[in-house]
């Protein structure tokens, strides 16, 4: 069995492997009706289901086909058509829209028994997971930084079907070239070298795959969002996603705007540290600590237009005089990390100017707190 590999304290972006239990959905078009609500917690990925003790989340298993016949396990996240995200329960993301056909996208085909028959785009899972930090205080950039799955340069996980209007599909692939029987791990345990490395669970014969959750901030709250695809090597890897290069083409034409494919996504890089530091926060932590960076996402779905799955990275750092006067705490907004911006606390990496750091990563939210 494939086994993430991590010679030190590693970046431990998957939290709570644990199991759900119950839920049986297996198909794309089931639904929830309305959004679910509880104890201040909203779940926006309504055809799944979120356990928050493991943080983990439960979703439609899809299975589609290459040309060729090889078999694609996928799921859906997300859709650029608000009428089919409100009736199959998937995230409306309006931007989505704007990927250009061709380049941006990758087209499929829906059959008569309603399964999709993909043009192109491969994924390999068989490699294995590797990051490893650096010596010393700063652990950050990792020593080795290796994914434990590589797509081909065809690949992306947004999906246009020629036969069923232009709205656009997240269809992340977590298994490939693989028959059902080969990944049924039902029970957890699943073999990593046949699967995405965020499944905790994968049943085929109840059309479900439970994914590993990541714990971030947005507009102060806290939200959940699962990681598939980077299009950087060594972000992919802390991610636990899948390397897709042809991400790096996602178009921020526009910047974060309503014509843009993106979303910004602030990683702070030298935040406190200490497992039980109320303030720990960022990749130094991330690293010594092996807890989650709790990064800083801009708009989720259901408030305003901007949100994408699509984050553009960038890298927070905390100035040395920041740190000196011991003003470093937890950021949880894109407008807080503005105004420290503007007071010179946060630069980009070197001292630079902050900003986008052109890395692409693939983050569907699966639910936030009111």
């Amino acid at each position: 069995m494939k086994r993430t590999s991590c010679t030190t304290a590693a970046l431990s972006v998957i939290l709570g492997m644990g199991a759900l239990a119950g839920h049986t959905t297996s198909s794309f078009a089931q639904t929830s009706s309305g959004q679910q609500a509880a104890a201040g917690q909203v779940l926006l990925l309504r055809s799944g289901s979120v356990d928050r003790r493991a943080q983990t989340v439960t979703l439609p298993l899809l299975a589609g086909r290459m040309r060729d016949g090889r078999k694609v396990w996928y799921v859906v996240t997300d859709t650029s058509d608000r009428r089919i995200a409100a009736q199959r329960g998937v995230n409306h993301s309006p931007k989505l829209a704007n990927a250009p056909a061709g380049s941006g996208t990758r087209l499929a085909t829906r059959e008569a028994d309603g399964t999709l028959t993909f043009d192109n785009g491969t994924v390999d899972f068989s490699p294995v997971r590797t990051v490893t930090a650096a010596d010393g205080p700063r652990p950050f950039p990792p020593r080795v930084a290796e994914p434990g799955a590589v797509a081909d340069q065809d690949y992306t996980p947004l999906v246009r079907i020629r036969n069923a209007g232009d709205a656009v599909y997240n269809a992340p692939v977590v298994a490939f070239g693989v028959e059902a029987s080969q990944i049924s791990f039902c029970e957890g345990k699943a073999d990593l070298r046949l699967v995405h490395d965020r499944i905790v669970k994968i049943c085929p014969e109840k059309g479900t795959v439970t994914l590993a959750l990541t714990p971030g901030f947005s507009a102060g709250k806290q939200v959940l969002y699962t990681s598939t695809e980077g299009s950087d090597r060594g972000v992919a890897a802390m991610e636990a996603a899948t390397f897709a290069p042809r991400l790096a083409q996602a178009s921020q034409v526009g910047g974060y705007g309503e014509h843009s494919q993106v979303e910004s996504l602030i990683v702070v890089i030298n935040g406190p540290t200490g497992r039980t530091n109320p303030l720990r926060q960022g990749l130094y932590s991330a690293l010594a600590d092996g807890q989650p960076p709790l990064n800083v996402v801009g708009a989720v779905p259901t408030l305003g237009k901007g949100y994408s799955p699509l984050w553009s990275i960038s890298m927070a750092v905390w100035s040395q005089r920041a740190t000196d006067q011991g003003r470093r705490l937890r950021v949880t907004g894109q407008a807080q990390v503005a105004d420290l911006v503007r007071r010179g606390w946060i630069t980009g990496p070197d001292g630079k100017s902050f900003g986008a750091a052109g890395v692409i990563v693939n983050c569907p939210i699966a639910q936030r707190l009111q």
